[in-house]
């Protein structure tokens, strides 16, 4: 019977490969409205015209600080989706190493009135800066996507797709910095998190306030808490330093308080100056220090072991989903399909592992 069975099923297998049916077993090939999933995944052939009506979609990605390298896998993730669908794609920005919203206003206004323009991607660090850009944009008939970093109150905000890491995640530096102090056996002392709220960036704020609600949930779980000093201001958004002089800022807190033993930075221009600052008080190696991106100042830091660890918010799909939902918005009508980049944990061990296909 055993040796019947297979024959059977040799025989059969045999006879459906012969025809071509076994590679072909579950396969679809035309949707339950009778279409055509091949005619349905090609471009309308209206697309390309769309706006600007010249044959091809032009689209614009601004941020507000192209100087400092951090931005440069976003331009890349951005011309890698444009490429894909065939568009093209200005990468524009502050020439400043530091936050600028208002260069990149500056920009803005003179883009937005571009007769090219088909989409325009922005990142917004000013909260309530940008209504006017984006009210100008729907009356040029101009989608919006906002990439980076979020306000939560821009105009239309829930008819605005948005890519960028949840402010949350900095929960992953808090509770790492916490470990960190544990895990050298720290008895006590300060905990610092350096910020600037006058820079009007809410989201940098509710990074700081995570990462400080992290740590202190995490000492409070080993019945450490009472031992240290967890410092984030009166709002725990952030202890303010000068974002101007940001490195003698921080050197100044350690130096007043005299037993920092960890501190955490949620932006770009504290975390290379925690670094900094870090070095000038000969505090390498003796401090957990944390803090956001991974641009080539917080690589060198974590290599010279300034920075403990630093958070990467993958920054090459905060270019690319963009221009990929400005897209699928003219071609499709999808709006406000979000994506959130996650956190990406990076420390003095792992660090050589960044940075390849200009990915940070």
């Amino acid at each position: 019977m055993n040796r019947l069975l297979s024959t059977l099923l040799l025989g059969s297998a045999a006879a459906l490969i012969a025809t071509g049916a076994w590679a072909q077993s579950g396969s679809v090939e035309s949707a339950v409205g009778g279409y055509s999933f091949d005619d349905a995944a090609k471009e309308h052939p209206d697309t390309k015209n769309f706006h600007s009506n010249d044959g091809v979609l032009t689209f614009a990605i601004v941020t507000h600080t192209a100087g400092n390298g951090f931005f440069d896998p976003v331009y890349v993730g951005a011309k890698i989706a444009a490429n894909l669908i065939g568009a093209d794609v200005l990468l524009l920005g502050s020439e400043s190493p530091v936050d600028d919203p208002a260069r990149e206003i500056e920009i803005l206004n003179q883009i937005i009135q571009d007769p090219k323009l088909d989409g325009l991607i922005m990142t917004t660090p000013q909260a309530g800066a940008y209504d006017d850009i984006v009210k100008t944009a729907r009356e040029n008939g101009i989608p919006v996507a906002t990439t980076n970093s979020f306000d939560p109150g821009i105009h239309d905000r829930l008819g605005i797709s948005h890519t960028g890491q949840e402010a949350t995640a900095a929960a992953v530096a808090g509770n790492a910095l916490a470990k960190c102090l544990l895990d050298k056996g720290v008895e006590g002392g300060s905990i610092v998190f350096p910020n600037s709220t006058a820079m009007g960036n809410i989201e940098v704020n509710n990074r700081v306030s995570s990462a400080y609600e992290a740590t202190v949930a995490a000492l409070n779980a080993a019945g450490k808490l009472d031992a240290f000093t967890v410092d984030a201001g009166p709002e725990n958004v952030g202890i303010q330093v000068d974002p101007n002089d940001p490195v003698n800022g921080i050197v100044s807190l350690f130096e007043s308080r005299g037993d920092v033993v960890g501190a955490f930075a949620g932006n770009n221009v504290f975390t290379p100056a925690l670094a900094q600052a870090v070095a000038q008080t000969g505090m390498t190696g003796k401090i957990c220090a944390y803090g956001f991106d991974l641009g080539p100042a917080q690589q060198e830091a974590l290599k010279a072991g300034n920075l403990t660890g630093a958070l990467g918010q993958q920054p090459l799909l905060q270019g690319f989903w963009p221009v990929m939902q400005l897209w699928l918005e003219i071609d499709r009508g999808i709006s406000a399909a979000n994506l959130d980049t996650r956190a990406q944990l990076v420390t003095g061990e792992t660090v050589g592992d960044v940075g390849g296909r200009f990915e940070n």
